[in-house]
């Protein structure tokens, strides 16, 4: 077996695992039959000849992978709720995400704990009268009602989507009253949540300590909707999403703290783990923070352990660890526009890149306006097939916003390490930072504002495509016809 060959097996291994993972959301064969059709691989196995062999243990793990996911999703789509549909009954649930502010009451992610008599641990969606909502990790009792989830209205299928996540049922509680707060591993992250948050935007209130909120935490809840909107049209959307950025910036932080400190490399890198970690915690297991961490995670390891680091194989192992947790978040459109940006990057920007070094642009601004365009074009199918939307100007908002943004999480990050050691120095970055979120703000506003920032109708999308065919026939160098020689 040749040295590429041999270096291409973990990525070969890795992509039949989260094949398998995956094809659960396709089919859920009988067990019985999975098993032996894993068995008869095992047997080629062992067989000397290696091609065979790589081919029957890569097939082994395809199966285990989809046996794997078959059972997850079973597990998902249980639930003992359902069966209470339409009943009242005291009931207690675990807050464990943000209350997001609706017209007539509030809305969030929780974990039923007991209804009526029954003591449960399902996940639900719970509703809240209008009012200040309880923290994350707050557990609330009142009066609780049982509904179903919304089916299709104006383009989105609450029920189907929030079935994806295991939720079934609505729980709408009366008379709240909140009778402690969750520990365990839950319990650190609320903690480190409500830490960063105090901390990044210390000082700031209104719409900068939203954005600030937003880029650092992926919490869009303090934003207007009209800005919000601004923000999707404009295509700077994923800024209020935790990206991989954001994730690179915290492992940097953690390496520059352990050099500013005298520490070796080795506490460094031990540091960024923990860093990593602590972050993913904080801000919520999103598909694109947990893929970024796995990969930043696995560059640390890769160093601690003096291997070669492997981009592809680190982008199929988060995609693993999602898909192996719960399945159905191939088909979330989170999951889906990440990992179209990352090999975006990875295939399409070394290519844009190379494209625009004989323009005056600038390496860094070379740089952004390779990335913007790739990560556009890669996610563009995907947005329109779940928003029916695509942004015309992403690039140039994000050449504008991109300065910003990171300097906006550095400052946050600085915020957050100085303030246990001075809280006037975390106000004085965190003014800063404000200038940094109003000049985002105002970005969102102008860009975003344009009549012709983004397309919502097939008609302008079928235009736009029409348009894009015929000036690319024309700036094509036409082929050159072959001569014919004189016939003898």
């Amino acid at each position: 077996m040749s040295r590429l060959a041999a270096y291409r097996l973990p990525q070969l291994f890795a992509a039949a695992l989260c094949t398998g993972l995956a094809a659960a959301n396709v089919a859920r064969p009988p067990p019985v039959g999975l098993w032996l059709c894993a068995g008869t691989l095992i047997l080629f196995a062992a067989l000397p000849d290696m091609r065979i062999r790589l081919c029957a243990l890569a097939g082994v793990l395809l199966l285990a992978g989809w046996l794997w996911s078959s059972a997850r999703l079973n597990a998902f789509d249980a639930s003992v709720l359902s069966g209470s549909v339409g009943m009242s009954a005291r009931a207690r649930a675990t807050v464990t995400g943000p209350l997001h502010h609706g017209r007539f009451d509030l809305r969030g992610p929780a974990v039923a704990l007991r209804f009526g008599g029954t003591e449960v641990r399902e996940p639900v969606l719970l509703r809240l009268p209008r009012g200040r909502a309880p923290p994350q990790g707050a557990i609330v009792e009142g009066i609780g009602q049982l509904s179903e989830p919304r089916g299709p209205k104006n383009g989105f299928d609450e029920r189907t989507w929030l079935r994806r996540h295991g939720v079934h049922v609505v729980l709408r509680l009366a008379a709240v009253r909140i009778v402690g707060h969750r520990g365990g591993l839950g319990g650190i992250a609320d903690g480190v949540r409500r830490r960063l948050q105090v901390s990044v935007a210390r000082g700031l209130n209104g719409e900068r300590a939203a954005v600030v909120e937003g880029v650092v935490l992926g919490e869009d809840s303090g934003l207007s909707d009209e800005l919000r909107q601004r923000f999707r049209a404009a295509g700077l959307y994923h800024l209020l999403a935790v990206s991989g950025q954001n994730v690179a910036l915290v492992a940097g932080g953690a390496l520059l703290l352990a050099w500013l400190l005298g520490l070796p490399r080795f506490g460094g890198q031990l540091g960024a783990l923990a860093a990593i970690g602590a972050y993913v915690l904080a801000v919520g297991a999103q598909p694109s923070v947990v893929r970024a961490g796995v990969a930043g995670a696995l560059g640390s390891l890769a160093w601690l352990t003096a291997r070669a680091p492997d981009r592809w194989h680190f982008l199929l192992v988060g995609a693993i660890v999602l898909l192996g947790w719960n399945p159905y978040t191939l088909l979330d459109a989170g999951f889906q526009l990440s990992f179209a940006a990352v090999i975006g990057i990875f295939v399409l920007v070394p290519r844009f890149a190379r494209f625009l070094e004989g323009y005056p642009l600038g390496r860094p601004l070379r740089f952004v306006v390779a990335v913007s365009a790739a990560c556009g074009l890669a996610t563009a199918p995907i947005a329109w097939a779940h928003f029916h939307s695509l942004q015309l100007l992403t690039i140039p908002a994000n050449a504008l916003a991109a300065p910003a943004a990171v300097s906006l999480l550095w400052l946050a990050l600085a915020s957050a390490a100085v303030a246990p050691l001075s809280p006037g120095a975390a106000t004085a970055l965190a003014w800063l930072n404000g200038w940094c979120a109003a000049y985002l703000a105002g970005v969102a506003r102008v860009i975003g504002g344009l009549p012709f920032a983004q397309i919502q109708s097939t008609r302008s999308l079928l235009l736009l495509l029409s348009s894009v065919l015929l000036v690319a026939a024309y700036a094509c160098p036409r082929w050159p016809r072959p001569s014919s020689s004189p016939s003898i």
